[in-house]
């Protein structure tokens, strides 16, 4: 497959991640302005985080199997055509409930971007160009994360709320369109065979892909959960709003995108579980600098950003190792692994919110950041060369 093909397939799919996970995040800004304006308290417009998030987290382990049976290109372009009519229907919502179904929609056509990409990047790559492929593939994506607080919040603070989706559903518009003219340049594979529940069981029963499966878990739970609890920090120790903290926040989306670039040179020249190593124990040390000197406005930046480095050398390393377990159903494999981040990164969460309310904010970090190291010992001794 042409060169020039393979990094505009980077590019296209890249900005489809950009644009799915900055609406991942978009609403918890804007939330105070949307209940003012559809009448409702802040803890009932908490529905509208909730309804993307469950249909997100399930939709995930039905589309890998539909992309495996139906074709991935077929699949992915269905739903970004979807998800960008669902995001502009977000900006008509008018009540709690209408708003909430929209949202849901867009939570379900969201869903199957991020591991159908992965999928697609692992038939075309061959598996000594993936992870440098898929590192920079996650590396837009996740600044798309890290950007999305401060593009939402500059939206809404400069015109409204409504106008944040408006401008989501206008740019989603850019890599549908692409994927519709590439679409004939796209690989067609499709296993007509392919089951719902086998593969998933294939894949649990055997210890070299569950332990990489685990290991995603608490990757999720360790460093999403942390993540999430940084713009609060921020708020709290700077009294900055969430124009500024999201701005800082780009510190994680940009080291996530450089660290995407070098992943898979690095990962060549030291090998896959030193790299799991660096990784890991990076996104440690910013969450424990973040627990010691978060107080010190260019400390807490590089913390972030190095978290942002910690995460993409991690993840693009699991990703690409799970891209070489079942070959034939890829999207299943790529689906239970968006399946385990994103859970482990709910339960992270969740959690989270217990430690901060029995000891306080800045003990996530502190907890979080012993917890990888735990992870980075785990990986160490369980994980394998390719």
């Amino acid at each position: 497959m042409e060169k020039d093909f393979k990094k505009s397939l980077i590019l296209i799919l890249g900005f489809a991640g950009f644009i799915v996970m900055a609406d991942n995040w978009v609403v918890s800004p804007i939330l105070p302005a949307i209940a003012k304006d559809i009448n409702v308290d802040i803890a009932r417009a908490g529905l509208l985080i909730s309804s993307y998030m469950i249909p997100f987290g399930i939709f995930q382990i039905l589309f890998g199997p539909l992309a495996d049976r139906y074709g991935k290109k077929n699949i992915i372009t269905f739903s970004i055509v979807m998800f960008t009519i669902a995001t502009g229907l977000c900006a008509l919502g008018s009540s709690l409930t209408n708003l909430a179904i929209f949202r849901a929609l867009t939570g379900v056509f969201a869903a199957s971007v991020m591991p159908i990409s992965l999928a697609l990047i692992g038939d075309v790559f061959p598996i000594e160009e993936r992870q440098s492929a898929i590192g920079s593939f996650m590396g837009i994506s996740f600044l798309g994360q890290g950007m999305s607080m401060a593009i939402g919040g500059a939206i809404a603070y400069f015109i409204n709320w409504r106008q944040v989706f408006v401008v989501y559903a206008i740019l989603s518009v850019i890599p549908a369109l692409l994927i519709l003219k590439n679409y004939k340049n796209m690989p067609s594979i499709k296993n007509p065979d392919s089951q719902f529940l086998k593969p998933y069981l294939m894949l649990l029963s055997n210890f070299k892909s569950l332990i990489t499966y685990f290991v995603v878990l608490l990757e999720g739970m360790f460093i999403v959960g942390g993540f999430s609890y940084i713009g609060s920090f921020i708020a709290k120790e700077y009294n900055y709003n969430n124009l500024l903290i999201g701005l800082i926040m780009t510190a994680f989306g940009v080291m996530s995108l450089i660290g995407g670039r070098i992943s898979g040179n690095v990962a060549k020249k030291i090998g896959i579980r030193k790299i799991l190593v660096i990784g890991l124990l990076s996104a440690a040390l910013g969450e424990l600098l973040i627990y010691n000197l978060g107080y010190n406005l260019i400390i807490l930046i590089v913390s972030i950003g190095l978290m942002g480095l910690g995460f993409i050398f991690t993840h693009s390393t699991l990703l690409t190792r799970a891209t070489e377990f079942a070959k034939k159903e890829r999207g299943a494999a790529m689906s239970l692994v968006a399946f385990c981040f994103m859970g482990g990164g709910g339960v992270g969460t969740a959690i989270g919110s217990k430690i901060v309310q029995s000891m306080g904010l800045n003990s996530i970090f502190l907890f979080y950041g012993v917890m990888l190291i735990i992870t980075t010992i785990i990986a160490y001794f369980t994980i394998k060369e390719i």
